[in-house]
């Protein structure tokens, strides 16, 4: 198969183009397109071989159920067998955005989208490419991120050839996405309802509508049906084993620095995952090391700045782990507000090697 790759103006999309890749989507072919959070890999929701073929081209597991993407809330009816009012004055307040909402199925959802449970996560993305193509296809598209399965998310283009050229018919290249880490996901089908994964929207924004949501963390394996995507001990990983250093910066910094020094001496590469603030800390420890060619160091965002941390993250993992280090040693922002996403996503990444100082 040979992948497509079709420019596509993230402000002004052209119409033929969004036509072409919407009829794509109707005959049942894969077609990668930019949402706000990350870039999807779309096939029709309602056409199982179609649905099908996501899990193939990915790697995923069918225990790993599918975000249903639509055009506006009016088309939940289209997948949600019952809606409760708390469902839906979220979703009325945050979409169209980076929110994905759980809810009872319709039947004609297939099986193979929800890992077989009865409920069905969607959402409304507020991309002008994702919300044009959605308008235009007039199906509800099943997308996951548009990567190998447990490979860090793609936030651009590239990063989807990257992992999936010749797997896939179409992607549609809008540019690097906004916010660049995955939707929040609320469960409705519980009560209280459940944040089961956090993302571009935060806990105290989802809260301020909806006061009653609890976070709860989730370990899950592959054996088992997941009741969100997300929940998998080892997701977004890179191919370098990664450790994530969780503490007060300072001690965090200190510790990450005699790690590194410890690795080098082996022969190892290690390459450095990390705010900007922590970097400029570490340098005096490293420059020696680093001058020797055995530490790569790759920043993202800072401390200071969560959106930007955020949206930096993957591309930086990614960037990091093409330099062929054989360790990844992590910082995070801290747990606050889109904090906890950016830690959620590199202790998975980590598969559990977390080092609290």
């Amino acid at each position: 198969m040979i992948t497509r790759i079709v420019a596509v103006d993230p402000a002004q999309p052209d119409p033929a183009v969004i036509e072409q890749a919407a009829q794509a989507l109707r005959a049942g072919c894969l077609v990668a397109f930019p949402t706000e959070t990350v870039y999807g890999l779309g096939a029709n929701a309602l056409d199982g071989e179609a649905v099908a073929r996501i899990f193939e081209a990915k790697g995923r597991p069918a225990t790993d159920p599918l975000i249903v993407h639509l055009a506006h809330i009016g088309q939940l009816s289209m997948c949600a067998s019952h809606v409760p009012p708390a469902a839906r004055k979220l979703g009325l307040a945050f979409w169209a955005g980076p929110l994905t909402i759980i809810l009872p199925k319709k039947p004609q959802i297939p099986d193979s989208v929800t890992a077989g449970l009865p409920s069905v996560a969607l959402r409304v993305p507020s991309h002008r490419v994702a919300r044009a193509l959605l308008e235009m296809a007039g199906v509800p598209v099943a997308a996951p991120s548009a990567n190998r399965f447990s490979r860090p998310s793609p936030t651009t283009a590239a990063h989807v050839l990257a992992d999936l050229d010749s797997r896939i018919d179409l992607v549609l290249d809008g540019g690097p996405t906004d916010i660049g880490l995955e939707s929040t996901i609320v469960d409705f089908t519980v009560d209280p309802p459940v944040m089961r994964r956090p993302g571009g929207l935060t806990l105290a924004q989802i809260q301020s509508v909806v006061p009653a949501v609890v976070a709860i963390a989730a370990r899950g394996h592959a054996d088992v049906a997941q009741l969100a995507p997300g929940q998998l001990t080892r997701h977004y990983a890179p191919r370098a084993e990664l450790t994530l250093y969780d503490g007060m910066a300072d001690k965090v910094i200190q510790r990450v620095a005699a790690d590194t020094r410890t690795l080098a001496a082996t022969g190892a590469r290690v390459g450095i995952l990390a705010p900007e603030d922590d970097l400029v800390a570490l340098a005096p420890e490293l420059a020696a090391l680093a001058s020797h060619g055995r530490v790569e160091v790759q920043p993202y965002g800072s401390r200071r700045d969560p959106a930007r941390a955020a949206r930096e993250l993957f591309a930086a993992l990614r960037a990091l782990d093409a330099t062929g280090v054989s360790h990844i040693l992590a910082t995070s922002i801290g747990p606050e507000g889109l904090g906890l996403a950016v830690r959620d996503r590199l202790a998975r990444a980590a598969e559990g090697r977390i080092r609290r100082v």
